[in-house]
């Protein structure tokens, strides 16, 4: 492809751009409304607490109910001091880039270091059941994603 075809290109996408009036634009936000990641944190920390009941059930240990449910905050908590540092997103794009991929290597860094002290938090660890509290929480963000186009809807119907 030669430079004046790229050009003519950039040219027809710029002569299709039509910004929006402003009642176009609320018409949009009300169409879309924002959605607390909040709730992301609440739905981790309540199958923490369901899988950490199953665990109990299952193996009749204590241990095994406080193993699930650390592994659950184990991904829960990080998440939520996420989500309260992206709160405050500088104006400029890169400074709101660079501050997400800082925040999200400490979530990360968080989590493995929380996993990694398990063993000399909780006696009798169980690691299966850890396991199991941090898969259940980590399912919460695709659960996120597939309950949103409902939740959108419930939130409209609101008053």
């Amino acid at each position: 492809m030669n430079q004046q075809a790229l050009a003519s290109e950039m040219d027809a996408e710029v002569a299709d751009f039509k910004p929006l009036t402003a009642e176009e634009a609320q018409r949009l936000r009300d169409a879309n409304p924002v959605l607390s990641p909040w709730w992301v944190i609440a739905a981790q920390l309540g199958m923490g607490l369901l899988v950490a009941m199953i665990a109990l059930l299952w193996v009749r240990e204590w241990s095994a109910a406080w193993s699930a449910l650390y592994g659950a905050l184990a991904i829960a908590l990080p998440a939520a001091l996420f989500v309260r540092a992206m709160r405050r997103a500088p104006a400029n794009s890169q400074a709101a880039m660079l501050r997400f991929a800082v925040w999200e290597m400490v979530k990360l860094g968080l989590s493995v270091l929380m996993l990694g002290v398990a063993w000399w938090l909780i006696a009798d660890l169980h690691w299966l059941a850890m396991l199991a509290g941090v898969v259940a929480a980590l399912k919460m963000y695709w659960l996120a994603l597939v309950a949103r186009p409902k939740l959108l809807k419930t939130e409209l119907k609101r008053p």
